[in-house]
């Protein structure tokens, strides 16, 4: 088994979750792989580049477990969803681990930023967002909505086992996506934790989970 960890928007590899379950999976003796969704362009950021740099990374891998942090965790949903549409059941992607996943992301952030920003977005092409990891504002053109604009989470439907870690006081994306998201879906299953969406004070408890849910 191969395990591959995606990390969230605005985010990268050195990420207090990613280096926290890297060291984890050390610890049992397994390589946690983490990318950098960055590529060194994260202004042309957008879901269907985080896909296929997933897909290159399988590649001809025989059995991957995905775990993605809120728009990673998107990202590995998508992932498995295209990989299953192309291989069928011999798709790779065989369990996903999703850390507060970005469900309905497009309807829960753009609203946060308002209409006037979105619309200065659209017009001028380019936002300013705060990258956490370079830790300064950086410029993210406006083909990451039209981009995300194309995936629809109804189409999500790959059986892929999935154990959802989502924060109940979560105010980026809020837990009902994820209540949502797994009640049309018997294959998930959803953990709710007393924690926001950097799931911070709760890694004990996900590692326990994962390490469960793994037999790691």
């Amino acid at each position: 088994m191969d395990y591959l960890y995606l990390h969230g928007f605005a985010s990268g590899p050195q990420s207090s979750k990613a280096q926290f379950l890297r060291d984890r999976f050390h610890a049992c003796g397994q390589t946690l792989t983490v990318l950098d969704l960055n590529q060194n362009d994260f202004g042309h950021l957008t879901l269907s580049r985080q896909i296929q740099q997933g897909m290159d990374w399988i590649a001809d891998r025989a059995a991957v477990t995905v775990i993605g942090s809120s728009f990673g965790g998107l990202t590995a949903a998508w992932l498995a969803q295209v990989l299953a549409d192309r291989d069928g059941a011999r798709s790779p992607v065989v369990q996903l681990v999703l850390l507060a996943p970005a469900f309905q992301f497009l309807a829960q952030w753009l609203p946060r930023l308002g209409e006037e920003a979105v619309t200065q977005w659209r017009t001028s092409g380019w936002l300013s967002v705060y990258h956490y990891t370079q830790q300064q504002q950086c410029p993210l053109a406006y083909d990451f909505v039209t981009d995300a604009q194309r995936y629809d989470d109804s189409r999500l439907v790959a059986p892929v086992p999935t154990l959802i870690l989502h924060g109940l006081h979560d105010d980026v994306i809020a837990i009902q996506a994820s209540r949502d998201y797994a009640a049309a879906r018997p294959w998930v299953r959803l953990v709710e934790l007393d924690s926001d969406h950097g799931l911070l004070n709760a890694g004990d408890q996900i590692w326990a989970e994962i390490r469960t849910t793994l037999a790691l």
